[in-house]
């Protein structure tokens, strides 16, 4: 079968690296995540990885308080390397061959983001693990995503989130709630849907880069995604 895409961006909220316990990481989660991502690497897609940090700080919460904004976020990129380093030791005890990319140079635990030598992991069917977010503050991780499945030529950013896509309204609360199968990036902006900031729907509707939100912890979701089954919610150009 033809694979719908060849090389992705998935997009790891911290939430996912708590599990259950709803902070901090939970190994036995990240192990789950591992796994679906060697069984996709394994049909021969390239995957680049950018993960969140809010399982263990989140900048913006802090600088409501009365933290500087910048200094928040900057230690929020710290909590994004924790997380990757955790997804690369889980990847690795699975056989998988990994690469911590980090946007703040940390040598002795990841290699600089380089946008060059990313591609190139990805060509030698490597893992790669994309930490500190862009290096600077005032900006998300989606955005981050965005920006980087861009720079490395991904041909689609795989947002995993803990419902089956997007809804008109919050479906743990409003059981009446509608799901939509797909959606213009102008419908994600007129709605206000808030599946990732401004300024990521922007970049990718810029670009042209489609966007799948879906739920990881549905098995096989990712594998059914590629296959061109209709899983999640695909957000697209008119």
């Amino acid at each position: 079968m033809t694979l719908r895409f060849k090389r992705i961006l998935l997009k790891l909220s911290g939430e996912a690296f708590a599990g259950q316990q709803g902070y901090g990481i939970d190994l036995l989660a990240v192990e789950v995540y591992a796994r679906q991502i060697k069984e996709i690497q394994e049909m021969g897609v390239q995957i680049a990885v950018v993960v969140g940090g809010g399982n263990i700080w989140r900048g913006t919460d802090q600088a409501h308080r009365t933290m500087d904004r910048a200094t928040a976020d900057y230690m929020g990129m710290l909590a994004t390397v924790m997380n990757a380093m955790a997804l690369q030791d889980c990847l690795e005890h699975l056989g998988v061959v990994t690469r911590v990319l980090s946007a703040i140079e940390m040598r002795a635990i990841s290699e600089p983001f380089i946008r060059r030598r990313a591609v190139r992991h990805l060509e030698k069917n490597r893992v790669v693990i994309l930490a500190a977010g862009s290096g600077n503050p005032y900006f998300t991780t989606d955005t981050t995503a965005a920006l980087r499945a861009l720079e490395i030529g991904a041909e689609a950013l795989l947002k995993a989130t803990k419902v089956d896509g997007v809804y008109d309204m919050d479906p743990k609360q409003f059981p009446q709630a509608v799901k939509y199968n797909e959606l213009t990036y102008m419908d994600v902006i007129s709605k206000n849907l808030k599946i990732m900031d401004a300024a990521a729907i922007s970049l990718c509707k810029d670009h042209g880069l489609p966007i799948m939100v879906f739920n990881m912890e549905q098995r096989d979701s990712i594998k059914n995604i590629l296959n061109g089954k209709a899983v999640g919610t695909l957000v697209r150009q008119d």
